[in-house]
């Protein structure tokens, strides 16, 4: 289970996330970066899997398919908005 609050504190927006899905190897920073919050547009490099979610701000992104925690990923500087 995740807050589904989630902010960054990197580029100041909320972090999206969506269920049964990964983001393409071909993403980058640019894409999410003009794409970010147009479900739209980022439909584009989203990839249906089952029991994954992906999860993106404008300036940082991952697929996740099994449990992990996110304060290990040292770049990632993602917080609880509050409830």
């Amino acid at each position: 289970r995740t807050c589904d609050q989630l902010r960054c504190t990197a580029c100041d927006f909320r972090v999206a996330h969506f269920n049964d899905y990964i983001w393409d190897q071909s993403c980058d920073y640019l894409f999410f970066r003009n794409n970010m919050p147009e479900l739209s547009k980022l439909r584009a490099k989203m990839i249906k899997k089952k029991g994954a979610r992906a999860y993106a701000c404008q300036c940082s992104w991952r697929s996740i398919e099994e449990l992990t925690d996110l304060q290990t990923e040292q770049q990632l500087r993602w917080v609880c908005g509050k409830h």
